[in-house]
């Protein structure tokens, strides 16, 4: 008998423990997932000063120009560098997630060598980046290894 009350009182225990409903409403933060579509993930960075993270996607184009160290990306390379705030995640204690999307780089090389750069952002359009120099920052990303 004292073992058929021991079971139920932890299994109501149990039960109870597991209701707790999560009041944290995000905090107000919004998050944007961005869908690559065909380009595959090369590389990241963080900027701690910002507060910002960054993805590079690319092709396999993209790829072949930043594993070979070259200064301009190869004809028919494109890569795109995703940048957004972040902030602590609420439900891990010192990690942090992406939140609000701050911009999408593209960088283009046709098929005759001709690099194009674009920018799609959430910032003033009085603050638009030197092309050249982006392009640069875009060549000097190291592909991650993978195993």
């Amino acid at each position: 008998m004292k073992n058929m009350i021991f079971i139920l009182l932890v299994s109501l225990i149990a039960l109870t423990a597991c209701s707790k409903e999560n009041s944290d409403m995000n905090n107000g933060l919004s998050r944007v997932v961005f869908d690559p579509g065909p380009l595959k993930f090369i590389s990241n960075s963080l900027n701690p000063k910002k507060e910002t993270m960054s993805a590079l996607y690319g092709n396999e184009k993209a790829l072949e120009s930043l594993t070979k160290e070259i200064q301009t990306p190869e004809a028919g390379a494109v890569m795109k560098l995703v940048t957004w705030k972040y902030h602590d995640n609420p439900q891990y204690i010192g990690g942090t997630i992406t939140g609000e999307l701050v911009s999408i780089e593209t960088v283009q090389a046709d098929h005759s060598g001709k690099v194009s750069y674009d920018i799609k952002n959430s910032l003033p359009q009085n603050s638009s980046p030197n092309k050249e120099e982006r392009i640069q920052y875009f060549m000097s990303y190291r592909p991650v290894n993978r195993p």
